[in-house]
């Protein structure tokens, strides 16, 4: 089943304006439907097409790239190997999981100045240092972020109208408690399947909650066996599974001792860079001073991880049990699990945002007299200001942190927001969102 990706539209841009010049690298964590992407787009704009995926491929097809000297001949023999023929201007050869056969990445510069065809890579953990310390990386390739299906792709592909939440949020008047009710109900629904394709498949097909559970449990799984590779200690997968608890307890910073049991080290700094370059995780990071430019203020040693897709939390929250049983989701979806779960719509905003092409910062900073802090959840810069958003599980309640933010920077504030399970509504200078409008705050 192929469902309609925003990779796709960006895909389109590339063959229409650069791939005569550039290969283009779909670039993901594994099962984010980078192959899938990739494939269905040779079939719709391509007369013919090669796949060579680099974790199925036969020994003849990788002796081809040992001499790339007479490109010619190269492609003959690749033709003949693969029965399949090429067009000069009419067809691409794709590089599926080209990261497990580097030699085949650092041959793109040659190929692309050859001229006659197109070239489409996808990589996952493309860029951990192993994989590409021996091979020149070649300047002739763009690269195309492939993220889990956000809350827009997954409304597509389930049959809701997302081009609706865009009107209701323009419109930027209450909704009403009754499709406030509904919309929130369908947004958990999303929040409960996450945005991996296979599980999004499974639920479009009609399988209940416990095959779309097992489903993701392969996923981390198959995630597990990534990790191990790089780290057979096993702190690479610590650190993994310690990002629900470490956000539940609201720490100022995430700790790899906490994941760990043990002091940190330079190593542990090392494979936290190799997680974060998985793509499994997003990273956010403290800007410490949201009066200069959000990035330039980057805290390096200060940060949060979330999960990269919403619905793979979930899981990790509750990977002890065998099985996450029915009632669980239904809990979810009702709105009835714990109230202290903010942590949860927490990773909802973050991977929005992030599909969104935006870099996540939050905010800290000491109360005076106290040893407590204030926070703020994320930052988004908005010309030469910033946006101000606070997250919220359940009723807006105390936005302390929001109030003494909006005091402290009132110069470079654009606006302050709460998103939450509540309706749209305005006070003073702080707009509450429903947090199923929370990938339109850039619009």
């Amino acid at each position: 089943m192929f469902f309609k990706r925003k990779a796709y539209g960006e895909l389109l841009n590339w063959k229409n304006e650069y791939a005569d010049r550039y290969a283009v690298m779909l670039e993901g964590a594994r099962r984010v439907g980078k192959s899938t992407i990739a494939e269905q787009f040779a079939r719709d704009h391509y007369k013919s097409y090669i796949l060579i995926d680099f974790s199925n491929t036969s020994n003849e097809i990788k002796e081809c790239f040992d001499d790339i000297h007479d490109l010619d001949f190269f492609f003959l023999r690749l033709q003949t190997l693969t029965d399949v023929d090429l067009s000069p201007g009419e067809s691409v050869i794709i590089f599926d999981e080209v990261q497990l056969f580097p030699k085949a990445r650092q041959a793109i510069k040659h190929l692309v100045k050859y001229g006659k065809y197109h070239y489409i890579e996808t990589g996952s953990l493309i860029s951990i240092k192993k994989n590409v310390k021996d091979i020149l990386i070649p300047s002739e390739e763009m690269k195309i972020e492939v993220y889990p299906m956000d809350y827009e792709e997954f409304c597509d592909a389930s049959g809701k109208n997302y081009e609706m939440l865009r009107k209701l949020y323009r419109q930027g008047k209450p909704v009403g408690q009754a499709v406030n009710r509904k919309l929130m109900r369908d947004l958990r629904i999303y929040m409960a399947v996450g945005g991996m394709p296979q599980a999004v498949e499974a639920y479009v097909e009609g399988n209940n909650f416990s095959v779309i559970d097992r489903i993701k449990r392969q996923i981390i799984d198959l995630y597990e066996e990534d990790f191990k590779k790089i780290d057979p200690s096993g702190r690479l997968s610590a650190m993994y599974h310690s990002i629900p608890a470490q956000l539940s307890k609201d720490t100022k910073r995430y700790r790899i001792s906490l994941a760990t049991g043990k002091r940190r080290t330079m190593q542990d700094e090392n494979l936290i860079y190799d997680l974060i370059d998985s793509k499994t995780v997003l990273p956010c990071y403290n800007s410490t001073d949201p009066r200069a430019s959000l990035s330039l203020a980057k805290d390096l040693d200060s940060y949060k991880l979330y999960v990269a897709d919403t619905g793979l939390f979930i899981t990790l929250m509750f990977i002890d049990r065998p099985e996450i049983q029915n009632e669980i989701y239904a809990k979810l979806l009702s709105d009835k699990l714990p109230a202290n779960l903010g942590y949860l719509y927490e990773n909802l905003v973050a991977q929005v945002l992030t599909a969104g092409g935006r870099e996540l910062y939050y905010h800290t900073w000491e109360k005076k007299g106290s040893t407590h802090y204030y926070e703020i959840d994320f930052l988004l810069s908005r010309g030469a200001k910033v946006l101000a958003v606070e997250v919220k599980s359940a009723g807006t309640g105390k936005h302390e942190s929001l109030t003494e933010f909006r005091k402290k920077y009132s110069k470079n504030l654009d606006r302050c927001v709460i998103l939450s399970q509540k309706d749209l509504a305005k006070e003073r200078e702080i707009v509450y969102l429903p947090v199923y409008m929370s990938g339109l705050l850039g619009e």
